[in-house]
């Protein structure tokens, strides 16, 4: 009966520790950046859900369909965009996004993850706070050619 019991107290401690172990990955309070989550995926956003879109926008000579989640951008609050771009690479393309000026000064820069059952990019990023005047979304997008072109959107 005392190897019965030590066996599974054993057993509960050694389950114990491997869920702490995995946890200790993910993010677990509202200062943590999700994206750079290894967690992260595409089935974590419904892309119907809390999304605003905020139309056709030209960057650079790429003409992007945007949309804003996460409710309106609030200085230090993480804000969410998609972007759909013009053309089906398979995700080879890198879109990074941020909140505030162009020069990034206190931005968190996003990179986009994409998601093929929709074709396009998810990508989450931090307002500063506070906020500058004339804050707006801006993109940047790399091809695989290494080309990038920059521009600004409004947020919602």
């Amino acid at each position: 009966m005392k190897n019965k019991t030590v066996t599974a107290f054993l057993s509960i401690l050694i389950a114990g520790f491997l869920v702490a172990c995995n946890n200790a990955n993910t993010p677990n309070n509202e200062n943590s950046n999700p994206t750079t989550s290894a967690n992260h995926n595409e089935e974590d956003h419904d892309h119907e859900h809390d999304e605003v879109a905020l139309g056709t926008h030209d960057i650079d000579g790429i003409k992007v369909e945007a949309s804003q989640g996460h409710g309106h951008v609030e200085p230090g609050k993480e804000g969410h965009l998609v972007i759909k771009l013009p053309y089906n690479d398979n995700g080879e393309t890198t879109v990074r996004t941020w909140i505030g000026t162009e020069d990034r000064t206190l931005s968190s820069v996003g990179k986009g993850e994409y998601a093929p059952s929709h074709d396009d990019y998810d990508i989450h990023a931090v307002a500063p706070d506070p906020l500058p005047g004339g804050a707006k979304w801006w993109v940047e997008i790399e091809k695989p050619d290494g080309t990038k072109a920059v521009g600004s959107l409004p947020f919602h």
